[in-house]
C-alpha cells in the first residue's frame, strides 16, 4: 500500500524546482523579468513556514547541494577575475573598498539607532557588505550581457564578497571568545576558517589545470572536470566546516591564472548549472520566514535604502578616475542590489556550525526576500540602460 505522506515528502523539492522553473519561464516570457525572481517567489511562498511544502528541516544534504550550486556560480565568478586588470586600475580595488566601508558604516549606525547590541549591529553591517556574486552571474548569462558595466559589477561583487566574508567571520570569531572564551576557538572560526578556504581553493585551482595538461585535455571541453572539482571542493569545505564561498572563488580565480580556456560553451556550466541554479533560489527563498520577514521589516527597508545609498556614493565618488563615466557608476551600483544568495547561504553555514545568528538577525530576512525578487531586476534595468544586453527585446536562453 502506497504511503501517501510519505510519498508527499519525497516529491516535495522535485515538484516545487519544477513549479519554480515552470513559473520562471512563463514570468520571463510574459513579462520579460529575470526567472531567478520567480524562483525565489516560489520558494518562499512553498517554505515551511508558509504553505508547508517543504519539509520543515533542511537537512544537512541540503545544504550542502545548494552550497555546490553556489559553488559553480563563485567558481565562474571568480574565473573572470582579471588581476592584471585591477593591477593596472587599481582604482577598481579602491571603489570596492569604499563602497564596502560606507555600507559597513551606514548599516551599523543605522541599526545602532534602532537600539540592537553592538554585536549583533556589526553582523549586520557586515552581511551587508555583499553583493551577491550568485544573482549577478545568472542575471548576466540570462542577459547575455558584455561590456564595461558587466565587468566592472563583477568585479566588484567578488571583492566586497571576499571582504564581507572576513569581516563577517572575524566578528562571529569575536561573538564566540566572548561567549565561550576559547581563544583557539574564536580563531579557529575567523582567521583560520578564511585561511584554510583559500588555501585549498587556491590548490585545486592548480592541480586541476595540472590534471587537464597531463590528460591532454587543455584544448577540449573541460566542464565537467571543473564540475567534479568544485563539487569536491565544496563538499570538503563544508565537512571540515570551512568557507565554501572563499574556496570557490579562490578555484576560479587561481584557474583562470593557470591558463585554462574556459570556453563559451561552458558558461554556467550547462544544464547541470542550470538545475543547480533553480535549487538554488528555491533553497535561500524557503529559508526565510513570514514571521520574520513582518518583524525585521522596517529596519530591513531602511537597511536596503542607506545600503543602496552607500553602495552609489561609494562607487559614483570614483568612476571618473576609475575610468568610467558618472552615469555608468550610478548604473553599476544599481546593478549592486542584490544581497540575499550570499547572506542566507552564510547564515545557514553559521547555523550548520552551530552558531543560530538567523533569529537574532531577522531585519536580514525582510532585506533579503524583498532583493532576492527586486535585486535581479534592477541588474536587468542596469545592464539594458548600459546597452550592454544584445537584443533586449529578445528572449535570452534559460540560465
Amino acid at each position: 500500500m502506497i504511503d501517501i505522506a510519505l510519498l508527499a515528502s519525497d516529491l516535495a523539492w522535485p515538484l516545487t524546482i519544477l513549479i519554480a522553473w515552470l513559473a520562471g519561464e512563463l514570468a520571463h516570457q510574459t513579462w520579460k523579468i529575470p526567472r531567478i525572481s520567480i524562483y525565489a517567489l516560489v520558494g518562499f511562498v512553498f517554505g515551511p513556514a508558509q504553505l508547508a511544502v517543504l519539509p520543515h528541516s533542511q537537512s544537512a544534504s541540503m545544504l550542502l547541494l545548494a552550497n555546490i550550486a553556489f559553488g559553480l556560480i563563485l567558481f565562474e565568478c571568480g574565473y573572470r577575475i582579471n588581476l592584471r586588470w585591477l593591477l593596472a586600475n587599481p582604482w577598481i580595488g579602491a571603489t570596492s573598498l569604499a563602497e564596502a566601508l560606507l555600507t559597513f558604516l551606514a548599516v551599523y549606525f543605522l541599526a545602532s539607532g534602532f537600539e540592537l547590541p553592538a554585536s549583533t549591529a556589526l553582523l549586520l553591517a557586515a552581511l551587508s557588505m555583499a553583493t551577491s556574486p550568485a544573482t549577478i552571474v545568472r542575471v548576466v548569462n540570462e542577459q547575455r550581457s558584455s561590456g564595461q558595466l558587466t565587468e566592472r559589477v563583477l568585479h566588484l561583487s567578488a571583492l566586497n564578497c571576499v571582504l564581507a566574508v572576513l569581516v563577517f567571520k572575524i566578528i562571529v570569531g569575536l561573538v564566540v571568545f566572548e561567549t565561550s572564551g576559547s581563544l583557539w576557538e574564536a580563531s579557529y572560526n575567523s582567521l583560520i576558517v578564511l585561511s584554510v578556504s583559500m588555501i585549498i581553493g587556491a590548490s585545486a585551482g592548480f592541480a586541476v589545470p595540472a590534471l587537464l595538461r597531463f590528460t591532454h585535455r587543455t584544448n577540449q571541453d573541460s566542464t565537467l572536470a571543473f564540475a567534479i572539482s568544485i563539487i569536491c571542493l565544496v563538499a570538503l569545505a563544508h565537512s571540515l566546516k570551512l568557507s565554501p564561498v572563499l574556496a570557490a572563488l579562490t578555484f576560479g580565480l587561481s584557474a583562470r591564472h593557470r591558463r585554462i580556456v574556459f570556453n563559451s560553451s561552458q558558461r554556467g556550466f550547462g544544464t547541470l548549472g542550470d538545475l543547480l541554479s533553480v535549487l538554488l533560489f528555491v533553497f535561500i527563498a524557503a529559508t526565510l520566514e513570514w514571521r520574520q520577514v513582518v518583524a525585521g521589516i522596517g529596519l530591513g527597508l531602511a537597511i536596503i535604502a542607506v545600503r543602496q545609498l552607500a553602495k552609489i556614493l561609494g562607487i559614483g565618488i570614483f568612476a571618473r578616475i576609475s575610468g568610467i563615466s558618472l552615469r555608468k557608476g550610478l548604473l553599476v551600483g544599481m546593478a549592486s542590489t542584490p544581497i540575499s544568495a550570499f547572506v542566507i547561504l552564510v547564515l545557514e553555514q553559521t547555523r550548520y556550525l552551530g552558531i543560530n545568528l538567523v533569529e537574532e538577525l531577522a531585519p536580514l530576512a525582510a532585506a533579503a526576500l524583498i532583493l532576492e525578487v527586486l535585486g535581479p531586476i534592477f541588474i536587468q534595468r542596469a545592464l539594458i540602460w548600459a546597452h550592454e544586453v544584445p537584443d533586449a527585446e529578445e528572449p535570452a536562453r534559460a540560465p
